[in-house]
C-alpha cells in the first residue's frame, strides 16, 4: 500500500512538471491551427501554412482582438510545416528601414532572426529546414536549420505613422514564401488550401487548452514532439515522463495512474497560474522588466509563462518591454491624476534602432482621445528643454497647447504604460539603464 502512495505521488508530479514543459508546444499547435484554418489569406492574421498575412495598419481605440496592440511596427505573419522540404523565406532590401524577422519554434524559441540586427538591410533568401532534412542549397540561398518542423515567423518592420504605411507595404509585399522544390519558377500560393478537420476557430487558443484534460493534453504532447523533438537538454525531464509513460510519440499511462494524472495537471495548470502573479522583478523606479525571453533552454516555467501571456516574446537583443502600472511612490496609475516621466539630457531609452511609450487602459488596449495618440517616442516631434532634458506628460486632461507635443493621454481610471526599446544598447542588457519613475505632480 504504500508504494502505491508514493507511485501515485510520483505520477501527479510528473504530469504536472509535463504540463508546464508541453504547455508551449501544445499552446503553439492549436495557435497555428486557429490562425491556419482558411483556404486562401483572410485578413490580418489569417492565411494557410506556408503563406504570408500581414498588418497594413495600425489599431485604433476600437480594436481589441489582441492585448497590448503596438504602435511601431506593422506585422508580417507565417506558420511554416517543414515536414516534407525546406521553405525558402526571401527578404527584399529594406531601404535602410529597420525591421525584424523572427523564427520561432515550437517550443517558442526564437532560433534565428534575419533583419536589421543580425543580417542587416539588404535583404536575403534564407531556406529554412527542418530537423530530419539533408541535401544541398541553390546558390545564393542561405541556409537556416529549424530544430521543429513547426515554426512561427512574426515579422515587425518600424512604421512612422499613417503618411509611412505605403512605403511599408511595399516592402510586405516583397516578403515571399516558396518551397524548395519550387525554388527558381514562377511560383504562385495555392489558391485554395484544404482545411485542417476539426479545428475550433471560436475559442481562443489559450482557453482551449485551459479546457483540456489531462489525457488530452498529454496525448497531443505526446504527438507533437514527434516532428518537434525536444531538445537535448531535456533528456532529464523526459526521463521523469517515462513515470507517466509519455515519451515522443507516445502517451501509455498504466491505468492505475488516470486519477493522478488527471490531478497533477490540474496542479500544473494552477502553478502556471501562480507564476503569474510572481513574473517580472521590479526596479527601484516601480518599473516591471521581464529579462532572458525569446530563448529559455531548460527554464521551463519562465517558457510557459512568456507563452501564456505573450506568446511570440523576441530576443532581449532586439526588444525590451518594460512595464509600469505604479508610480514612483508604488501607488496604482490613475488618470484622476496628472504624471510625468523625466529624462536627464543624454539618458533617454538607450535604442539602437527607435523607442516608445504606449498607454493601455486596465484591460491593455488603446485609449479613446482627442489626438488619436497611443504612443509617444523618439519618432515623434517632441519639445525637449533647454538642457536638453525631455518630459513627458501622462494625464487624461490636455497639459495645454504648448505641451501637447509632449502628451501621452490616459484614460480617466486606471492605466498602464509599456516602454518599448527596439535594439537596445549594452546598458539596458545589463540592466544599467534603468527607466526613471513615473511621477505624480
Amino acid at each position: 500500500m504504500p508504494q502505491v502512495e508514493v507511485d501515485q505521488t510520483l505520477a501527479v508530479e510528473s504530469a504536472a512538471a509535463a504540463y508546464m514543459f508541453g504547455y508551449p508546444l501544445v499552446l503553439m499547435d492549436v495557435t497555428r491551427a486557429v490562425m491556419t484554418h482558411v483556404p486562401h489569406t483572410q485578413g490580418v492574421g489569417k492565411a494557410p501554412v506556408n503563406q504570408f498575412t500581414h498588418v497594413r495598419e495600425f489599431p485604433d481605440a476600437t480594436f481589441t482582438d489582441v492585448v497590448s496592440p503596438n504602435a511601431d511596427t506593422l506585422y508580417s505573419s507565417a506558420w511554416f510545416d517543414l515536414t516534407e522540404e525546406p521553405v525558402v523565406l526571401s527578404v527584399p532590401d529594406s531601404g535602410g528601414r529597420y525591421h525584424l524577422m523572427p523564427l520561432l519554434s515550437a517550443w517558442t524559441n526564437v532560433f534565428a532572426c534575419p533583419g536589421t540586427r543580425t543580417t542587416g538591410n539588404h535583404g536575403g533568401h534564407f531556406a529554412l529546414t527542418g530537423p530530419r532534412w539533408s541535401g544541398e542549397l541553390p546558390e545564393g540561398v542561405e541556409r537556416i536549420a529549424a530544430p521543429t518542423a513547426m515554426v512561427w515567423l512574426i515579422g515587425r518592420t518600424q512604421t512612422n505613422g499613417k503618411p509611412d504605411y505605403e512605403a511599408v507595404r511595399r516592402f510586405q509585399d516583397g516578403l515571399t514564401l516558396t518551397p524548395l522544390s519550387a525554388w527558381g519558377t514562377d511560383y504562385t500560393p495555392p489558391a485554395e488550401t484544404p482545411l485542417e478537420a476539426g479545428v475550433n476557430t471560436t475559442v481562443p487558443p489559450a482557453d482551449q487548452v485551459a479546457a483540456m484534460d489531462g489525457a488530452t493534453f498529454l496525448q497531443r504532447l505526446a504527438a507533437l514532439m514527434m516532428n518537434n523533438p525536444p531538445a537535448e537538454a531535456d533528456a532529464p525531464a523526459l526521463a521523469q515522463f517515462v513515470n507517466i509513460g509519455l515519451s515522443p510519440g507516445a502517451f501509455q499511462p498504466d491505468p492505475a495512474q488516470a486519477d493522478a494524472i488527471e490531478a497533477g495537471v490540474a496542479a500544473g495548470k494552477e502553478r502556471l497560474l501562480a507564476a503569474m502573479s510572481q513574473a517580472g522583478g521590479t526596479t527601484p523606479t516601480g518599473w516591471k522588466v521581464l529579462a532572458g525571453l525569446g530563448s529559455y533552454g531548460t527554464r521551463y516555467v519562465l517558457r510557459a509563462l512568456v507563452a501564456h501571456f505573450g506568446l511570440g516574446a523576441v530576443l532581449t537583443d532586439d526588444a525590451i518591454y518594460p512595464t509600469a502600472n505604479v508610480d514612483g511612490d508604488g501607488n496604482p496609475l490613475d488618470g484622476a491624476n496628472r504624471y510625468s516621466i523625466h529624462f536627464d539630457a543624454g539618458q533617454t531609452p538607450p535604442a539602437q534602432a527607435f523607442w516608445s511609450l504606449t498607454m493601455y487602459n486596465d484591460r491593455q488596449y488603446f485609449i479613446d482621445n482627442p489626438l488619436d495618440r497611443y504612443a509617444i517616442g523618439d519618432r515623434d516631434q517632441m519639445a525637449y528643454n533647454d538642457d536638453g532634458s525631455l518630459d513627458i506628460w501622462i494625464q487624461h486632461e490636455s497639459p495645454g497647447p504648448d505641451a501637447e507635443a509632449n502628451w501621452l493621454p490616459a484614460p480617466e481610471g486606471s492605466f498602464n504604460v509599456i516602454l518599448r526599446v527596439y535594439q537596445p544598447k549594452p546598458e539596458m542588457l545589463d540592466g544599467s539603464w534603468l527607466p526613471p519613475a513615473i511621477t505624480k505632480q
